[in-house]
């Protein structure tokens, strides 16, 4: 799928550092090498009057790095103190080789440095260079190397780290324990998983990447990917010869005393995203105090309404729906046996909780657009296991009910129904955070799936699209006043955008 950028977890990176010095035969000095000075580079460039700079090592390849870096930082005229903090004995023969030339060309190595002098030494620094663990890291640091991390954390520098930050699992972006809080995050030849995902990529600050060496006909498929703009170049767009039925047509199955709203702002958004038409159906005695509100809607009266989903492009079953029995026995009636498009929010997802295997039997996968609470609930978990587990949780979800699973946040993750491949959408648009937001983007999904994309690629452009809806409804409005209306609004403007470069 074009549009997306390989995302790297622990062992795909490993194998194309392997397959660069194994196959190929460059030196892996040589990629340490260019990684250090990358680094380097971008300290130069980024912190200009740091003058002072504290290197913190552990014994990893990711220690080489760091000499590296203090060779070249030292070679500049910057004061640079490495504090290796692991034990050289236990260092690779490449570390080691740069540890002893940063030593021969005159840099101060603190080796095993107390608590009291690390801190002292991390005080008297402009910046901090975090080369403690690398992408290898995994868990919980023990306590001594948690020391480290805490005295880091607190010395109140601005901090680099090398790859990753230490402490945050580069495959999933689980924190265990004590993490470095980085201001800047130097990723060497692509971003790892763990640095756009949650809870790990609070801990990033800012991203650059930088190139080390490794050919690009060594890259094999990732099993992420970080979405782009250019993923919306995927949609479909309308011809002259289109109609609203050709268009796609999305029936929204939902509404409740007090929750009109969510269809109304559900069917809305799936006509601004392209939809040729929509119904909303609601129950039989609300349909006079939703009748006209919107006039592109249709609106028609449940349960008569349902007979509408066979002719529908795609389904958009919760927005507002309510949780009484009767709302919650016709959620999983639908959910399971409609052999269409499907986009599942809101109360349906309620009506599932615990029992995900339900709707695993689909011949074509749902896709359900769950926020943390309710992927606890549909997993039978703790909400705080699913925030501090984001990837487990969602990649859990896809494979017990055999769905695309999108988890929303401000890491938006989509899973295809396998379970093993997933998107990350980064949404930097706080303003999001309002009411309505995820019927907007249900109805964006179901325009997506009307328009006959697949279910895991209508789900990932209808991420991107909500996002930077967000993100456009901020710059002109600002983000703290943005209501989902503001949201949808800026819908057709973010797919001319993307279709006019």
């Amino acid at each position: 799928m074009s549009g997306l950028l390989p995302l790297y977890d622990s062992d795909e990176i490993r194998a194309l550092d392997d397959a660069a010095i194994e196959g190929l035969g460059l030196p892996g000095a040589v990629l340490m090498e260019r990684a250090g000075l990358a680094a380097a580079h971008e300290i130069g460039e980024r912190f200009a009057d740091a003058r002072r700079v504290a290197i913190v090592c552990g014994s990893g390849n990711n220690a080489g790095d760091g000499f590296v870096v203090a060779r070249h930082l030292h070679a500049a005229g910057r004061s640079v103190q490495v504090l290796l903090v692991g034990v050289a004995s236990k260092l690779s023969i490449d570390a080691r080789a740069n540890l002893e030339a940063a030593e021969r060309l005159g840099v101060a190595i603190v080796r095993r440095p107390g608590r009291a002098a690390l801190r002292a030494a991390l005080r008297r620094a402009d910046l901090v260079v975090d080369a403690l663990f690398g992408v290898g890291f995994s868990g919980r640091a023990r306590i001594d190397a948690a020391a480290v991390i805490a005295a880091v954390n607190a010395c109140g520098r601005p901090v680099v780290s090398l790859d990753v930050p230490s402490g945050v699992d580069a495959s999933t972006g689980v924190v265990e324990g004590e993490a470095v809080r980085a201001a800047l995050t130097v990723a060497f030849h692509g971003p790892k998983l763990g640095l756009v995902v949650a809870p790990g990529s609070r801990h990033t600050g800012a991203i650059v990447v930088a190139d080390i060496g490794i050919p690009p006909q060594l890259e094999r498929p990732t099993r992420a990917a970080l979405a782009t703009r250019d993923l919306l170049l995927q949609v479909p767009a309308k011809s002259p010869a289109s109609t609203k039925y050709s268009a796609g047509s999305v029936l929204v199955v939902g509404g409740a005393v007090g929750m009109l709203g969510a269809p109304l702002l559900c069917g809305t958004a799936a006509l601004r995203a392209g939809a040729g038409l929509a119904w909303l159906a609601v129950p039989g005695h609300l349909v006079a105090q939703i009748e006209g509100r919107r006039p592109e809607l249709m609106v028609r009266p449940l349960p008569e309404a349902l007979e509408l989903a066979s002719r529908a492009g795609a389904v958009a079953l919760g927005p507002g729906l309510g949780r009484d029995a009767e709302a919650g026995t016709m959620a999983r009636r639908l959910a399971a046996g409609h052999r269409g498009s499907i986009v599942i929010d809101a109360d349906a997802l309620f009506a599932l909780s615990g029992d995900l295997e339900l709707i695993a039997r689909r011949r074509r996968p749902a896709v359900l657009t769950p926020h943390e609470g309710e992927m606890a609930r549909l997993l039978g978990r703790d909400a705080g296991w699913v925030r501090e587990n984001r990837l487990a949780a969602v990649r859990e979800a896809a494979t017990r009910g055999r769905a695309v699973v999108l988890l929303k946040g401000a890491d938006t993750l989509i899973a295809a129904a396998d379970g093993e491949r997933v998107v990350v959408s980064v949404s930097d648009t706080p303003g999001l955070a309002t009411a309505g937001s995820g019927d907007v983007l249900t109805g964006i999904i179901a325009s997506m799936l009307a328009r006959g994309l697949d279910p895991w690629t209508a789900a990932c452009c209808g991420a991107v699209a909500h996002a930077r809806a967000g993100r456009a409804a901020a710059e002109a409005l600002g983000p703290d006043g943005i209501i989902s209306s503001d949201v949808i609004d800026a819908l057709p403007t973010v797919f001319k955008r993307a279709t006019d470069r």
